[in-house]
Order: structure tokens, then C-alpha cells, then sequence
């Protein structure tokens, strides 16, 4: 399973709208779980079974806890059995493909 997911605290108080503490926070769950996983300036993407992905997305989600008084989730899951290693080989498939127009 592919899921990507964006997690952030509403609330939090700060007059620039900030939310990098807590996205950090919850980065560093993502990275700390040994899963394959990016992170882009909207979304951060991570790798594994069922049971493991929403795990990591249960607990980041749990460190933003702390940052808001309410917590915006958002998720998309790409779920294809019997396929490993797609973080990376979406974007070259992409890649090739873009190549060949």
C-alpha cells in the first residue's frame, strides 16, 4: 500500500499560521518507522502493509496532539496486492513514459 497523507493542527494560536513544528513532529514518526516513505511541501508519502502504514499515520497523527486544539487529516491510499516497492517505481514508470512523448 502507498498512502499519502498531510496532518496538521488548527488552533494552535500563532499569528502567522504556522505549522511547521507540528508537521515536523509528525515527520519524525514517519522517519522513525523504518518504512519507506517522502515528504513534500504538501504531502508525505509512506510505504507498507495495511496494518503498518496506518499505524505510522495513527501515531503522527497523535503527535500533533500537542501543537492545536483540532487536527486536520487528509488521506489517499493507492492499494494494489502484490506490489512492493512502488514509492519508487511509480515515478520512474512516470519518467519512462514522459521520456517516450
Amino acid at each position: 500500500m502507498l498512502l499519502a497523507f498531510s496532518v496538521a493542527p488548527s488552533g494552535n494560536g500563532r499569528a502567522d499560521g504556522s505549522v511547521h513544528d507540528a508537521v515536523a513532529a509528525a515527520v519524525k514518526v514517519v522517519r522513525d518507522s523504518g518504512l519507506p516513505n517522502r515528504t513534500s511541501a504538501m504531502f508525505t508519502e509512506v510505504e507498507g502493509s495495511w496494518d503498518e502504514v496506518f499505524d505510522v499515520v495513527k501515531r503522527a497523527t497523535e503527535a500533533v496532539e500537542p501543537f492545536g486544539s483540532r487536527i486536520s487529516l487528509v488521506i489517499k491510499a493507492d492499494i494494489r496486492p502484490g506490489y512492493e516497492g512502488e514509492l519508487d517505481g511509480k515515478l520512474e514508470r512516470l519518467e519512462r513514459a514522459i521520456e517516450g512523448f
